[in-house]
């Protein structure tokens, strides 16, 4: 017999009558309780996208307004992935500060999901709206006390 067959035979004796729910329970919920990290990961990978999306928002811009640059289409892969890591740095956030208040984590990041996904998305169509009108010519100041003119 080998020695590491040999310490796993006499593992159940050294035991004793424990199984194995009894022994791994209290590090299952050890590992569950709270989800400071996840909440504090959501929002240094929100932050960071955020910063990085609005930075290329302000250079194309910037584009337009030096060299009379495309402002649409919005959607290319430079400026769809800073915005997917925001959608997914506000989910992870939501989801985990609900967590902490007693939120399953399953049903948490379903209503994050939700919830970062329907005003990330009402974000884009505002801002692909704003840089039509910008591209146009007929942007005018933005009024958001007036929430007639976003719908």
């Amino acid at each position: 017999m080998s020695l590491p067959f040999a310490a796993l035979a006499a593992l159940p004796q050294a035991i004793g009558e424990l199984d194995a729910a009894e022994l791994l329970l209290p590090m299952a919920t050890t590992l569950e309780q709270p989800p400071y990290l996840v909440a504090g990961a959501g929002l240094a990978i929100g932050v960071l996208c955020g910063l990085t999306f609005a930075k290329l928002v302000q250079n194309r811009l910037e584009g337009w307004k030096q060299d009379r640059l495309a402002l649409l289409p919005l959607a290319n892969r430079e400026t769809v992935l800073p915005w997917m890591g925001l959608v997914i740095g506000v989910t992870l956030f939501i989801g985990g500060s609900l967590q902490v208040f007693g939120f399953a984590s399953g049903t948490a990041l379903l209503v994050a999901f939700v919830l970062s996904l329907a005003t990330a998305g009402g974000l884009w169509v505002q801002l692909e709206r704003l840089m039509g009108q910008v591209q146009d010519g007929t942007f005018k100041a933005v009024d958001f006390d007036n929430f007639d003119q976003f719908f």
